[in-house]
């Protein structure tokens, strides 16, 4: 609704409020919306309808109507009236029909006046009802309709609030308030007998009532256990189980489920093919950070001169480096390995895991031989691997992946990398760092798509001034050998361009593993982006089955996955008694290029694509007196707030140690917390976390009453005179 119509609306619904309530009081009609007022008026409201028998209906109709749709109280009066003067048929279906039209004119008034304002500024909180009221909002409706507890005036209103459709709504306030419709109206025509609302409404008819509420989460809940026992239909449950719960892979995702496990005392197996500690630790998080430590160091005695040091060159030794990042894993590795997870309880396998069946899991070792576990519960925990293009000749020229360029011994004199995304800005400029002429290639306009244009900018920037040569805007359309010579062809507006190579990295993209495991005979559907199908509690098709991490989505981050792990474990293992859902509202991101780029919440693309109204808080790195002692002093905190507050909608970081400061912002929004507390808080000096404490500061001055400030002056004045 365009902003003039819907201001015309708030005025024209502020007058006639206004008017209705002046009126209410001014004739006392609230007198006339009472017991002892309806019965003293029975006779003559009888013979009105006697006389004008359809002038009457349609004047109670709009009434109805009218009271309904204004949330004018005395419902239950107007209800009573219609069984003495119409009778139970007559009455029933005049009040069935004028009660629904008037709640969903209410319903009406609430979405078009009222529900904008308050899902933007309330997005973040109301977002997981939303959800909820569009997978099963008639299944709560029909409940709240059928149990007279709960005001319907209110019901009205709220239910305006939230995603569900007019039609719906008022189909099922026609059938849902029938019953109570019916109870009342009935009681009407009874009306000599009737003294006070407990005569119509007994205790036990309200019991009646409550479990007649009830009928519909039942029968959700028993559509729910027919639909999963047609899924299980043509699987033997086994009588017993010898595990409570396989976890498959033993990446973040797969530890964390298994240490869940372990701690409650389950009995729980973990499957792992390969290397524990899965891509994070042997091919992604550790190896790449301790890449870039080394590539950093470079960077830093190339500029030592800047901090006052002469005569400090130094020679790249790529073999001791990747030597190094070999130490470093095999350090990490014990906190991983079977040694300690056998030690926490849990039953480590080596070998490849394949489901059979809803509760049974076969495994095969790497000699061939094969056993089968039985299992009340499965956690999928597969992760993902590289993304390799389809392009043309890439596999005869050959190619390293973030997996295998960890096998490099001798740094490429020329390295070409594929992909602008975190993966490859990070490998590029490490890479580029330790002395290889890098030329990075990214098909979109813009490196980092993800994050807003002016942190893409800085970080084109930073990656520029290590000599990377980038080429933005360039689709890879073909590798080749000319002449003995790798190269790659790239295109740009129909012009080819080409790029020798001594090693080029692909760094497009991640794909979940979900071959090989057996879900395609258990028929576990996957997503549109290839991640295993999976509803709020993470559970696949068969709700025994849990799918966690890359493999799952909707975030390919080792700490979403341990986050995830949570939920599937404790699902899995206490489902029975209690589910939970998995909550992605705060979830934090970053790239650790240098500078690095940290995010939670909402971008501001983001908001601006999703409609979500925001004040953007911005504070420059530049101005930071530990960056600037540093030698850091470049980037910035943005924060973007729900207009006129200091609820925090999202928090962007480009600098020193970004991923560090964003904790402060990840706690904030988790616990409801906003910038006031954060500018409230006392910030070690001189550190980089002051910058957060600042832009808390930028967004205070923004909002400084300037009428009050105006008065204190002239207190001031006054005082000084």
């Amino acid at each position: 609704m365009a902003a003039g119509a819907r201001r015309a609306l708030w005025v024209g619904a502020g007058v006639a409020v206004v008017a209705l309530a002046v009126t209410y009081e001014h004739f006392d009609l609230g007198r006339l919306l009472t017991l002892e007022q309806l019965k003293a008026s029975r006779d003559a409201l009888v013979g009105a309808y006697q006389a004008r028998p359809l002038s009457t209906l349609l004047a109670y109709f709009g009434l109805y109507v009218m009271a309904t749709a204004l949330s004018i109280p005395g419902a239950l009066i107007l209800t009573l009236a219609a069984g003495a003067m119409f009778g139970l048929g007559v009455g029933l279906l005049v009040v069935s029909f004028a009660s629904s039209l008037g709640a969903l004119l209410a319903f009406l008034a609430a979405r078009y006046l009222l529900r904008d304002a308050i899902q933007a500024r309330f997005a973040d909180r109301l977002a997981p009802f939303n959800e909820g009221v569009r997978r099963d909002g008639t299944f709560y409706l029909l409940t709240l309709r059928l149990v007279p507890l709960f005001p319907f005036w209110l019901i009205n209103l709220l239910m305006g609030l939230t995603p569900i459709g007019a039609g719906r709504f008022y189909l099922v306030s026609q059938l849902g308030m029938l019953a109570g419709t019916a109870v009342v109206v009935n009681a009407g025509t009874q009306l000599v007998a009737i003294h006070s609302a407990g005569d119509i409404v007994s205790p036990g008819l309200l019991g009646s009532f409550v479990l007649l509420g009830l009928f519909p989460l039942v029968a959700k809940a028993v559509v729910g256990g027919l639909r999963g026992r047609k899924v299980y239909a043509k699987w033997p449950r086994p009588r017993a189980f010898d595990r409570n719960l396989v976890v498959i892979g033993a990446g973040a995702g797969g530890l964390v489920s298994a240490y869940i496990a372990a701690a409650v005392k389950a009995k729980v197996t973990l499957v792992e093919g390969h290397k524990m500690g899965g891509d994070c630790l042997n091919y992604g998080c550790v190896p790449s950070k301790a890449l870039i430590r080394s590539a950093k160091f470079a960077h830093q005695l190339k500029r030592a001169g800047e901090l006052g040091f002469t005569r400090t060159a130094g020679a790249v030794d790529f073999a001791a480096v990747m030597r190094r990042i070999q130490q470093v894993i095999a350090a990490i590795a014990p906190h991983d390995s079977v040694a300690r997870y056998t030690g926490l309880g849990v039953e480590v396998l080596q070998g490849h895991a394949r489901i059979t069946s809803p509760w049974s899991v076969e495994v095969t070792a790497a000699d061939g031989r094969r056993q089968t576990l039985s299992t009340r519960g499965i956690v999928i925990a597969t992760g993902a691997s590289p993304f390799v293009p389809p392009i043309p000749g890439l596999q005869d020229t050959g190619f390293l992946t973030s997996d295998t360029v960890w096998g490099l011994t001798e740094l490429p004199r020329r390295l070409v990398v594929l992909g602008g995304g975190p993966i490859g800005c990070e490998l590029a400029q490490a890479f580029a760092r330790l002395g290889a002429q890098v030329t990075q290639v990214e098909m979109a306009p813009r490196l980092l798509a993800r994050e807003d244009t002016e942190v893409a900018e800085l970080v084109a920037g930073s990656l520029s001034a290590d000599g990377i040569h980038l080429l933005l805007g360039h689709e890879a359309v073909r590798a080749e050998v000319v002449d003995g010579q790798r190269q790659l062809v790239v295109r740009r507006e129909g012009r080819d361009l080409a790029l020798p190579f001594d090693q080029l990295l692909c760094a497009v993209g991640r794909t979940p593993r979900v071959t090989g495991y057996g879900l395609e005979e258990l028929g576990i559907p996957l997503t549109g982006r290839h991640t295993i199908e999976t509803n709020e509690y993470l559970q696949t098709l068969y709700p025994n089955i849990y799918a966690v991490g890359d493999v799952a989505g909707p975030f390919q981050f080792t700490h979403t996955a341990a986050h995830q792990a949570w939920y599937a474990a404790v699902n899995a293992l206490f489902g029975r008694f209690k589910r939970f859902k998995a909550d992605y509202r705060v979830i934090p991101r970053a790239t650790f290029t240098d500078p690095e780029v940290a995010r939670v919440g909402l971008s501001e693309a983001e908001a601006r694509e999703e409609g979500v109204a925001v004040e953007v808080t911005r504070y420059g790195l530049d101005d930071l007196d530990r960056a600037i002692a540093d030698g850091t002093a470049r980037g910035f905190v943005k924060v973007l707030t729900a207009p006129g507050t200091d609820r925090i909608l999202g928090a962007t970081i480009v600098g020193e140690h970004a991923a560090d400061l964003l904790a402060e912002f990840v706690l904030a929004m988790k616990q409801g917390l906003g910038l006031n507390k954060i500018l409230g808080t006392i910030h070690t000096y001189p550190t980089l976390a002051e910058a957060n404490k600042y832009a808390a500061g930028e967004w205070k001055r923004a909002h400084a009453p300037q009428r009050l400030l105006a008065w204190v002056a002239r207190y001031h004045a006054w005082e000084r005179a």
